[in-house]
C-alpha cells in the first residue's frame, strides 16, 4: 500500500470540504446567524488545518495510485468528509450526540436521507443548507470533482473513479479522464440549475429552490419541513418527480444529447427499462391506492412521485406509503432493491445489474435445455464479458450477505423484522425511509448507538458499490508491495 498518496489524496479530500463549507457559513450571514457561523468558521479552518497536515506542505514524488490504492483513498476519504462534516452539528449542539451527527452527515454524503431527526425545522439555516448541500456533494461523487481540479495523471484518475462511480463499469466520454471529470460535473450544474430556476418559477423562495434542487439532483431525501413535500403545491411535486426522474438516468445519455448523438440514445437498454419499470410501477400503484384518495389525478401524482422518489433513492415523500395497501408497499420494496441507472446520482443494485443478473439467469436455463449451444450475453448491443457477469453475481452475492448479517446486528434493538429489514435496505440502497418504525413519518433516531453505526457502514458500503469500503477490512490490503 502506497500510503503516501493515500495520505495526499485524502488531505485533499478534507481541504475540499472546508471550501464547500464557506457556503453555509454564508448562507448564516445572510440570515444573520453569527453564532452559527463562528462555529462553521472554526470547522473550516480545522479542515484546513488537519488537510495541509495530512497531505504535507510540499507535494513531493507520490509514485503510482494503482487500484488498491484507489479504493482506499475513497473509501478514507468518505469516511473523513463524515467525521469533519459532522462537527458543526456537533460543536453547535443542534445534533448534540457526536454519532447521531455522523448518521445525519453521512446520510447526506451518501444522498441516502435517512435522518435521526424528528423535528428538523429546529434546525439553523446554514446547517439546514449544510444538511442539504452534502446531497449535492455526494451525488455525482466527490473524486469526480476533484479530479477536474487536480492536476494527477490519467492512470490515477481511472482508478479513483473506479472506486467511486456507480454501476458495473465506468467508461470515459473522452480521451482524458479529467475532461470527463469536468463534462460529467458540467453536465450535472446545468440540470442543477435548470431545476433551481423551474422551483422558482413555481413559487418557491430562493433558498426552498436551492436546497430542494441538492436533494433532487443529487437524488437524496432531506426535506426542509417535518412533512417532507406534502405541504407543496401538485405543480411543485410534479417537477420534482420529473426532475427526480431524469436525475437517475445514465448520464453518458446527456453527454449524447450534448454531442447531439441522438442515434445512440436508442441503444441504452438500461435506460429504456428503467422508464418501463417506472410507469409500470405507476399504473399499479396509482389503481392500488385510488380508493384512498377518490380521484385519479391525485392518486397517480402520489404514485408517481413516490415510485420516481423510490426507484432513484431520493427518498422524498409525499404521503405515508407505510398505510398504502400491501401490494403498493410491495412494489415500493422492489423498486428500492432496484434503484436507478448506472452512471447516475441513484443508488441500489442499478436497473443494469438487475439486466444483467436475470439475462445470466436465462442464459443457464437455456444451457440446460440446449446444452451444446453457445450463447453470448449483449446490454447495449454490446457483448458481456465474463468479468463483467462475475463481477455481477459477486456483487449480488454481499449485498445479499451485508443485508442479511445487517439486518441480524440491529435486531436486538426490538424493532420488529419488518422495520429493521427495510432499514437495511433503505441505507444500503441509500433510500432513507423504509416501513414500519423507520418510515416515511418516522425516523432512525430510536436505533441505538451500535445500530447506527451499522447502518452508517451500510450507506457508505451501499454509495462505493460495496468493494471499496470491504477491501479496508482485508489485511493484504494494507502490505507493502
Amino acid at each position: 500500500m502506497n500510503l503516501r498518496i493515500v495520505r495526499y489524496i485524502t488531505g485533499w479530500v478534507i481541504i475540499f470540504e472546508g471550501a464547500f463549507l464557506l457556503f453555509p457559513l454564508i448562507t448564516g450571514l445572510c440570515y444573520r446567524e453569527y453564532e452559527i457561523c463562528k462555529v462553521f468558521a472554526l470547522v473550516i479552518l480545522i479542515c484546513v488545518v488537519c488537510g495541509m497536515l495530512l497531505k504535507g506542505i510540499r507535494r513531493r514524488d507520490l509514485g503510482e495510485l494503482y487500484i488498491r490504492e484507489g479504493f482506499a483513498c475513497v473509501s478514507l476519504s468518505w469516511i473523513a468528509l463524515g467525521i469533519f462534516g459532522a462537527l458543526p452539528f456537533f460543536i453547535s449542539g443542534e445534533i448534540p450526540d457526536y454519532i447521531d451527527a455522523v448518521f445525519e452527515v453521512i446520510s447526506g454524503l451518501t444522498t441516502t436521507g435517512a435522518s435521526i431527526l424528528s423535528d428538523v425545522e429546529c434546525l439553523s439555516r446554514a446547517s439546514m443548507f449544510w444538511r442539504c448541500f452534502t446531497h449535492w456533494i455526494g451525488g455525482m461523487g466527490v473524486f469526480v470533482f476533484i479530479m477536474a481540479i487536480l492536476p494527477m495523471a490519467g492512470a490515477r484518475n481511472i482508478n479513483l473513479m473506479k472506486a467511486e462511480s456507480p454501476g458495473p463499469s465506468v467508461s470515459k466520454f473522452v480521451p482524458k479522464m479529467k475532461d470527463t471529470a469536468k463534462l460529467l460535473y458540467a453536465i450535472y450544474i446545468v440540470i442543477t440549475v435548470v431545476c433551481i430556476v423551474s422551483y422558482l418559477l413555481s413559487g418557491m423562495t430562493v433558498y426552498e429552490a436551492l436546497t430542494l434542487s441538492f436533494g433532487t439532483v443529487g437524488t437524496g431525501g432531506f426535506g426542509l419541513y417535518n412533512d417532507s413535500m406534502a405541504s407543496f403545491t401538485p405543480l411543485q411535486i410534479n417537477l420534482m418527480t420529473f426532475f427526480m426522474i431524469i436525475s437517475g438516468i445514465n448520464y453518458s445519455v446527456y453527454f449524447c444529447i450534448a454531442v447531439f448523438n441522438f442515434k445512440e440514445i436508442f441503444s441504452f437498454e438500461e435506460v429504456r427499462y428503467y422508464l418501463l419499470i417506472i410507469l409500470a410501477s405507476i399504473v399499479l400503484i396509482a389503481k392500488d391506492i385510488l380508493p384512498m384518495y377518490g380521484k385519479i389525478n391525485v392518486a397517480f401524482r402520489h404514485s408517481a412521485f413516490q415510485v420516481a422518489s423510490i426507484i432513484t433513492t431520493s427518498g422524498f415523500s409525499t404521503a405515508d406509503f407505510d398505510k398504502w395497501p400491501e401490494l403498493s408497499k410491495g412494489i415500493i420494496v422492489l423498486l428500492m432493491i432496484v434503484g436507478a441507472c448506472a452512471g447516475s446520482t441513484g443508488g441500489g443494485l442499478k436497473v443494469s445489474r438487475v439486466l444483467i443478473l436475470m439475462k445470466g439467469v436465462g442464459r443457464e436455463i437455456q444451457s440446460i435445455i440446449h446444452p451444446q449451444r453457445v450463447r453470448k450475453l449483449y446490454l447495449d448491443r454490446e457483448p458481456l464479458s465474463d468479468e463483467t457477469l462475475r463481477s455481477t453475481n459477486a456483487y449480488a452475492a454481499i449485498y445479499a450477505v451485508i443485508l442479511v448479517a445487517s439486518a441480524l446486528l440491529i435486531a436486538p434493538d426490538g424493532l420488529g423484522l419488518t422495520s429493521n429489514l427495510t432499514a437495511v435496505l433503505a441505507t444500503l440502497n441509500n433510500i432513507g425511509p423504509g416501513l414500519k418504525a423507520v418510515g416515511p413519518t418516522q425516523n432512525f433516531g430510536i436505533y441505538s448507538s451500535f445500530s447506527k453505526c451499522v447502518l452508517i457502514f451500510d450507506m457508505l458500503a451501499g454509495r462505493l458499490e460495496l468493494f471499496p469500503i470491504l477491501i479496508l477490512l482485508l489485511p493484504s490490503c494494507w502490505r507493502k508491495y
